[in-house]
């Protein structure tokens, strides 16, 4: 029996404890032997370490990429999107979300993990499509939550669905680690019954629950797993790998990975981990188990976002009351996971509401454009109440809003001109302006204080 393994070091673990900030340099030593580890794949790219590369390391993500494939020869690379998001935080038109998902297949992604924040699967249609023109592997995604409308009947219509995309495996997204072990037999379980795909289970070591619920979802059939090497394991990152590989080995699965090289690996990450906690970067909170995620749903970035938002405005002492109407506006707002966009949307105005004293007598620009219908279909129904006091007479969008969205790609080159040096510098741009054009600025001077400094070396 063989369940593979999934290594998150480079990119999730990295964004749940230490908020994507390390660079290519810590790593880089380390590429060859996690390429000869045994690991199903490495995820290394997508998510949040676009806009942290950009905004800031001083790094291209696009020349990270390629570095990372120069030194990864036999395991896949793996990236997570945000469907028509992409790696942002708003919809792009199609040619954008076309044109991205060809230049990271180009510069050598594999496996594209893709996901819509409200299981709106029309958000996805053209990164899947344009993943598999491009010959990768398309992994679909189901955002789990619980709530009084979701159940395993609708996730498994969501994976039928997911199916019939031509998505080559499905990956179930737990991204506030608050699937139990018995919710992840059930459902890995059904979901085998009904779709004919390989089956990913994606969670975190939030709320304690990580390593029973990968158990109990691999003995229902589930063919891989996420994982981190233990030094950047637990917490509010992935449970470690060292652990599972040792607990499914005693099962009597074959993970395929290498047990001295796993040690290498966590050795070589120990210092590493070391230098972030003297920094400061990695909290003892993200370390700890927040069994509070079971009452509140909220995941281990967000709950760190609310408490650096409420820290600013000197209201800290209101957790608790914001923690409490947390899930009182996901209902508002129809139950939407809490992955992002959606978690900081929630999150932002659960504040705005609690600070106020008064709720919804400040509605952030982005709910309102969900209200509007900007980010989907909602999972459940929006309150009526909240839907006339947003939008009054006006009704929402009921079809896909990248259709309204007029080609952006070629506008954007145009209107660059030699500022873009390339076309992955336009889709920086397209993804992040203001960050992208400030990373372009200082390449400029770093490159010219270069080409001046090694002058007056030969001059010398």
């Amino acid at each position: 029996m063989k369940v593979a393994i999934t290594e998150t070091v480079l990119r999730d673990a990295n964004q749940s404890l230490i908020a994507t900030r390390m660079p290519f340099s810590d790593f880089e030593g380390i590429l060859e032997v996690l390429d000869n580890a045994g690991y199903h794949s490495l995820e290394c790219w997508g998510g949040a370490t676009f806009d942290s590369c950009l905004r800031y390391l001083s790094e291209n993500p696009w020349e990270r990429l390629r570095k990372i494939k120069s030194k990864v020869k036999k395991t896949k690379l793996q990236m997570l999107l945000r469907g028509q998001n992409i790696l942002g935080y708003k919809h792009y038109p199609d040619d954008v979300v076309r044109k991205f998902v060809a230049h990271a297949a180009q510069n050598g992604m594999d496996i594209f993990r893709i996901f819509d924040a409200l299981n709106d699967f029309r958000n996805i249609e053209t990164a899947v499509d344009e993943t598999l023109k491009q010959g990768k592997h398309a992994q679909g995604c189901i955002c789990y939550t619980i709530s009084p409308i979701h159940n395993i009947e609708k996730y498994v219509e969501m994976g039928k669905q997911l199916e019939s995309l031509g998505v080559h495996s499905i990956c179930i997204k737990d991204m506030a680690g608050i699937m139990g072990p018995q919710e992840a037999y059930d459902l890995v379980k059904a979901l085998k019954q009904n779709v004919k795909l390989p089956i990913v289970l994606h969670t975190h070591s939030t709320t304690g629950l990580g390593p029973l619920t990968y158990l109990k979802a691999v003995e229902a059939g589930c063919d891989v797993i996420d994982t981190a090497i233990s030094s950047f394991g637990g917490g509010t990152s992935q449970p470690p790998t060292e652990t599972l590989n040792y607990a499914l080995r005693q099962m009597g699965y074959d993970t395929g990975l290498n047990d001295k090289l796993l040690k290498q690996i966590n050795d070589y990450f120990k210092p590493i981990k070391e230098k972030y906690i003297k920094s400061g970067l990695m909290d003892s909170f993200v370390m700890g188990t927040e069994t509070d995620a079971l009452v509140y749903q909220v995941p281990g970035g967000m709950l760190s976002n609310l408490i650096a938002q409420l820290k600013a405005q000197n209201a800290i002492d209101r957790l608790d009351e914001v923690l409490a109407e947390i899930p009182d506006v996901r209902k508002d707002l129809g139950y939407p996971p809490l992955v992002t966009p959606m978690s900081q949307m929630v999150g932002v105005q659960a504040v705005a509401n609690v600070l106020a004293g008064e709720r919804y007598k400040n509605i952030s620009k982005e709910v309102k454009a969900y209200i509007r219908g900007e980010y989907g279909k909602a999972p459940g129904e929006i309150s009526p109440e909240l839907i006339k006091k947003v939008l009054g007479d006006e009704q929402p969008i009921t079809t896909r809003f990248a259709d309204t969205l007029e080609p952006a790609f070629e506008k954007t080159k145009k209107e660059l001109g030699s500022m873009a040096r390339d076309d992955e510098d336009v889709l920086s741009y397209i993804a992040f302006p203001q960050i992208a054009e400030k990373f372009f600025k200082e390449r400029e001077e770093r490159e010219s204080r270069t080409v001046t400094y090694s002058i007056v070396r030969k001059q010398v």
